[in-house]
């Protein structure tokens, strides 16, 4: 009889294994307290850039380590740039977005509200980065948040969930997997694709009014498989494919949210669309 906790350590790196490796916690408590700028609540939105933006990190991350590269890069663009901690399971003081994805989409709400009672803003922004670009659309769609949310950036989301490239279709030959999934990780079964939570997620179209609706994917993600997964499909969708835009860019699914320049460029364009500019292998450098 196999060992069950040997083999689900191994799948639950696997499946929508995170979206960034993790900082040292050294690297992330002196970047936390080094006053970069953002999780500012004395920063108030100027009239270039009327709404916060919250960023939602991935499975595995937290609100520092993925958004090292982007949260500087919006705050340098005149931007109020906040970003929470969600997910948390007890004894993983660094490593977050475990918990069911329902729940994380509750404590997604609370935070929204602390960001807007702050700043005095009526609606913000949301990017997030793999299941941070999927969890929020929850959010938007069960818990109140259109109203208060104008646009949400998913960056290599998982909208659809996720086969790993065929790894999840094996989960049925290996009789309680999937329940020791969800006792241990539920986030990680429920980007599963076909889970209950994402059955529930995309029943009735997967957007809903009032909100902008921006997905950057690449063709080399080996965690959100397949890649055309992430897209959504209804009003108020853009959907864009960094490839199409840059054919040399290499980025996979944790680059393309730590480093990747030209989906930051994507994101600023999606953020303040009156003023986007054409995105091309040039705005890496931009």
């Amino acid at each position: 009889m196999l060992p069950w906790n040997r083999v689900l350590r191994p799948l639950a790196a696997l499946l929508l294994a995170a979206a960034v490796a993790v900082v040292p916690a050294t690297t992330a408590q002196a970047a936390d307290a080094s006053g970069s700028g953002w999780n500012d609540y004395s920063c108030k939105p100027s009239a270039a850039h009327p709404r916060p933006v919250v960023l939602v990190h991935g499975t595995f991350a937290n609100s520092v380590d993925n958004w090292l590269g982007l949260a500087p890069y919006l705050k340098d663009r005149g931007y109020c740039v906040f970003s929470l901690d969600y997910g948390q399971l007890p004894g993983l003081p660094l490593i977050h977005a475990l918990g069911p994805v329902d729940k994380s989409a509750e404590q997604l709400k609370a935070y929204v509200d602390k960001v807007l009672a702050a700043t005095g803003a009526a609606e913000t922004d949301l990017v997030g980065h793999s299941q941070g670009g999927m969890m929020p659309r929850y959010y938007l769609k069960f818990l109140g948040g259109a109203a208060k949310v104008n646009a949400l950036v998913g960056i290599a989301p998982s909208n659809h969930g996720t086969t790993l490239s065929g790894f999840t279709n094996l989960l049925p030959y290996f009789p309680g997997i999937g329940d020791l999934l969800t006792a241990n990780t539920p986030a990680l079964a429920d980007q599963a694709a076909g889970s209950a939570f994402l059955t529930k997620l995309n029943e009735g179209g997967d957007t809903v009014p009032g909100v902008r609706y921006t997905v950057l994917a690449t063709k080399y993600d080996e965690v959100v498989t397949p890649y055309q997964s992430q897209f959504l499909s209804g009003p108020g969708v853009r959907n864009v494919l960094l490839q199409d835009l840059c054919p040399v860019d290499l980025s996979e699914h944790a680059l393309i949210g730590l480093v990747d320049r030209i989906a930051f460029h994507e994101v600023a364009n999606a953020l303040d669309p009156a003023h986007a500019t054409p995105t091309t292998c040039a705005s890496a450098v931009g």
